[in-house]
């Protein structure tokens, strides 16, 4: 118990040194789902928060679940992706967060160094001025280095997008370029991962609407199956006309099961 207490007390301290560097930082949250599990071909990650809190009537909700599946194909060549998840802090009077978010990939390997990848994702999120989102991408990904502890990865895709604004139920319909880089370091010596990803996603037809996103997470494990996790995001939303432009940021702390 002893070793398990201080090993997660240095994972703290490395969490706190990360987040305090890259806090001006913006955030996604695909890689970070990213099952790096060489022959493995079939894997399954999920976790789940429920908690309801009621006062003489006045009360709070919060469900937060997360699942991430991976399938290989026989010769490794081909790789299925799916992840999901749902956000709701839910009082009598408010929704403090009401979304969810699913996103499906395919990824196919052209040699040791490039890979080709298909996506498609629907999000929603009522407390944004953009409640819904659909899109369809299509892109090529390159391993940047890759040793025993450290691998970098750099991507760019095209994506065709639909959006719909909250206020108006206006529905926008954009080409959008989406390009990121990401960060893969492990800690052998205590059993630490951390994956930090940022995204840069411009219109082609007007760079000053974009999107920064980044995320970064930290994953411990405590057992075989059970590891604790920490993940902290952040995305800024600039649309460069009448709409506000959108910011959002938050941090998790828990337990994921593998199967």
């Amino acid at each position: 118990m002893t070793v398990i207490l201080n090993t997660i007390r240095k994972s703290f301290l490395l969490l706190l040194f990360f987040f305090s560097y890259y806090l001006q930082a913006q955030l996604v949250n695909i890689e970070s789902k990213r099952m790096h599990t060489d022959s493995l071909r079939f894997v399954l990650n999920a976790d789940m928060l429920f908690n309801y809190t009621d006062n003489n009537g006045a009360y709070i909700l919060q469900i937060r679940s997360n699942v991430g599946a991976q399938l290989k194909s026989k010769n490794l060549k081909s790789i299925y992706f799916l992840i999901g998840n749902i956000n709701l802090i839910r009082s009598r009077n408010e929704d403090f967060q009401n979304s969810y978010f699913v996103h499906a990939r395919y990824n196919y390997k052209i040699s040791k160094l490039l890979r080709v990848e298909s996506f498609l994702q629907n999000q929603n999120n009522k407390k944004l001025t953009i409640n819904e989102r659909n899109l369809f991408g299509l892109g090529l990904r390159f391993k940047l280095f890759s040793t025993t502890n450290t691998q970098a990865y750099l991507g760019n895709a095209y994506m065709y997008e639909t959006e719909k604004i909250s206020s108006t139920n206006q529905k926008l319909y954009n080409h959008r370029n989406s390009s990121y880089i990401s960060l893969n370091q492990s800690f052998k010596k205590i059993s630490l991962s951390i994956t930090g990803t940022l995204y840069f996603q411009p219109l082609y037809s007007n760079i000053s609407n974009h999107r920064v996103l980044s995320q970064f997470k930290a994953d411990l494990p405590l057992t075989k199956k059970i590891s604790f996790s920490a993940l902290y995001n952040h995305s800024v939303i600039n649309f460069n006309s009448n709409l506000e432009d959108n910011k959002f940021s938050n941090v998790n702390f828990g337990f994921t099961l593998k199967v």
